[in-house]
């Protein structure tokens, strides 16, 4: 009997990204506001680049993970923007 541990690496690694992800973009709107989007945005094109172009598999899904992560952390940057003004997060001061 073989055991085959891909599909736990995979699923590991995207609990840890989506993890990740979290503290990033309310950081992120911290320090900068909603004006980063784009870093996002092309980290996870980068992302999907490297998905395509890997072919080891497990790599190649945490690459894929990673970049929709990153498209996704767009929608959340103007979610946490509106958490701040609900008053649930901090507002940075010393950005206007």
């Amino acid at each position: 009997m073989n055991i085959y541990f891909e599909g736990l690496i995979i699923g590991i690694c995207t609990f840890l990204t989506i993890g990740l992800f979290h503290p990033i973009v309310i950081k992120a709107e911290y320090y900068w506001g909603t004006g980063c989007w784009w870093i996002f945005l092309l980290v996870g094109i980068a992302g999907v680049a490297a998905s395509l172009l890997i072919a080891n598999t497990v790599i190649s899904a945490v690459c894929g993970v990673f970049a929709f992560s990153c498209f996704w952390s767009i929608k959340e940057l103007f979610e946490q923007e509106k958490r701040v003004e609900r008053g649930w997060f901090p507002k940075n001061p010393n950005r206007k």
